[in-house]
Parts: C-alpha cells; structure tokens; sequence
C-alpha cells in the first residue's frame, strides 16, 4: 500500500532542503523521523510535518478499505523535493564590477510517499 503526501510553497531553498531529503530517502519511518529530530536544518521541521502527514494518510487510507497496518513497517520510497516559484525581492546585493544582483526568496514542494513492506 502507498500512501503520498505533497507540501506546497514551502519557503527555503530546494538545494538546502534536499540534503535533509537524501539522509531520509529509503529508510524506516521511525529511523526518519528520528533523524529529522536531530538534524540541525531549517528544512528539517517542514520535511517532518510532510512526512507525518504521509503516515497519517497510510492509516486513513488503511481504514478505508479495512486492513491493519503497522506503522513501523512503512519505509520512505519515494522523497522528492521540487523548485517553486522564485520571487524577486525589491532588495539589491552588491555584485562584482559594479553589478547588482537582485535578492531571490525561493520555495519548493516537498513530495513523500510511503509504502509498506508487507501486505
């Protein structure tokens, strides 16, 4: 059984977000969340609140069509964090040779889908 979950337009970098996303990929839901409670990132709160989320949509969708799953059986088979919309700022940054470059405030969507082990 699969289960998804997606988060829309969450501030922060992708670049950033996905090296929390790959010490996660593959592994055990309860061995993830562990690690995202001690990585020390900013990406790493949203990517928790995803992924508990995705878990939360495995028992939901369990329910519905009346079996048992073990949360301790599900494992992160698909992780993927995606660009959004890149929002120009009003704000400029000295660049060389006289430039300037304008400030950039990044999003992306974060994308989590679980499956079980055993059916």
């Amino acid at each position: 059984m699969k289960a998804i979950a997606i988060s829309k337009y969450v501030k922060g970098s992708p670049q950033k977000a996905r090296l929390v996303i790959d010490l996660i990929r593959g592994r055990n839901v309860t061995e993830a969340l562990h690690i995202l409670a001690l990585t020390n990132k900013r990406a790493a709160k949203p990517i928790e609140m995803t992924l508990r989320s995705a878990i939360a949509n495995a028992e939901q969708k369990a329910d519905q069509i009346n079996i048992s799953i073990d949360v301790d059986s599900l494992v992160i088979s698909r992780a993927v964090v995606d660009l959004g919309p890149t929002k120009f700022r009003r704000r400029v940054r000295p660049a060389p040779m006289g430039r300037a470059y304008r400030e950039r405030r990044w999003q992306n969507h974060i994308t989590i889908e679980v499956e079980s082990k055993k059916e």
